[in-house]
């Protein structure tokens, strides 16, 4: 059985109709109940990481299986979820990008509960004894057992959509979809949202922050800037809103050395030390006359939190330096 290791799995339960099929391509809770209270699916909202599966379940049926993009950030509630004569954004919550794709046979848990009743979470359960939905259940927290039903069930068709949207994702669909819904975003006015749009980029306001404290890139030397691209340290799609634009996340780099830099290929130890890749062909060194060992000068204080960033989650990882590259 095919569990990738490290990740959780989810179950959502949604109300989109069959017509309707899959619940779009991200979650959304509020951070509250109408009487200020919380619960289990809320909570479970401010888990979910980058990696993790979701089935997605309605109308009796297991229909999609999603990825999650990215941990839950703020969001005011999406305007396809508003009620008619409610302020657009007047409910605060969690949001978290999904990428969902439709299983070409649906399940139906009804026809299998006596492989899924044993392996059903002990408490918070999606789905009662009898194969039905639990009320008040949004989204809940699976056993690795029962995700292993679930593959067997499914006959190889999780296998297949997980290949499907790693492919997909390494086109920036990670960076498109945080760009559409910052554009979507009520707290912050037009002129912000174009600035954080532009630090994608490497352009802007986040350019000008960068070039305060770069000056170079570390690798070629090169001082010419209009050669040079302002390149996120810890992702663009990943910071916050003061983390796109800080000059202390990024730095001045020649276009091939940012195209290795972003997917994982080579990263920089806090004092300068050229760290590269057990996935990168050494000829790529060679042909770019990139001699080890090499050592950039040491960065600082600020920086050296970002780079730390950089080293555990993109460096040696190509499979998340390619969703992540700008």
């Amino acid at each position: 059985m095919n569990l990738r290791p490290g990740i959780k799995y989810w179950w959502l339960n949604h109300k989109r109709s069959a017509a309707q099929g899959l619940p779009g391509d991200y979650l959304w809770s509020p951070q509250r109940n109408k009487n200020g209270s919380s619960n289990q699916s809320i909570r479970n909202m401010t888990e979910v990481q980058r990696g993790d599966l979701v089935f997605a379940f309605s109308n009796g049926l297991v229909r999609g299986v999603g990825i999650a993009l990215r941990s839950a950030f703020e969001a005011p509630q999406p305007a396809d979820l508003q009620q008619p004569g409610k302020p657009a954004g007047a409910s605060q919550g969690w949001q978290i990008p999904v990428r969902f794709l439709e299983l070409d046979v649906p399940l139906s848990p009804k026809g299998h509960m006596s492989a899924l009743k044993p392996v059903l979470p002990k408490k918070y359960s999606p789905l009662r004894a009898t194969g039905v939905r639990s009320p008040g259940v949004y989204l809940a927290s699976i056993p690795q057992a029962m995700a292993e039903v679930l593959r067997q069930l499914l006959a190889e068709q999780v296998e297949d959509i997980e290949a499907q949207i790693k492919s997909a994702v390494g086109s920036e669909l990670a960076d498109d979809w945080m760009q559409t819904s910052l554009r979507q975003r009520t707290d912050i006015g037009a002129k912000d949202k174009q600035q954080l749009i532009r630090a994608r980029r490497g352009q802007g306001v986040y350019r000008r922050n960068v070039e305060q404290i770069e000056s170079a890139c570390r690798l070629t030397g090169l001082l010419d800037r209009r050669h040079l691209r302002a390149s996120h340290i810890k992702p663009w799609s990943v910071s916050n809103d003061r983390e796109k634009l800080d000059g202390c996340n990024g730095l001045l780099l020649s276009p091939h050395v940012a195209h290795l830099f972003a997917r994982g290929y080579i990263a920089f130890a806090d004092d300068g030390e050229l760290l590269v890749s057990r996935h990168l062909n050494p000829a790529v060194l060679k042909s770019w006359k990139l001699t080890l060992p090499m050592n950039v000068g040491p960065f600082h204080s600020p920086q050296r939190a970002y780079l730390d960033y950089h080293r555990r989650e993109v460096f040696d990882r190509p499979e998340i330096g390619r969703r992540a590259a700008q």
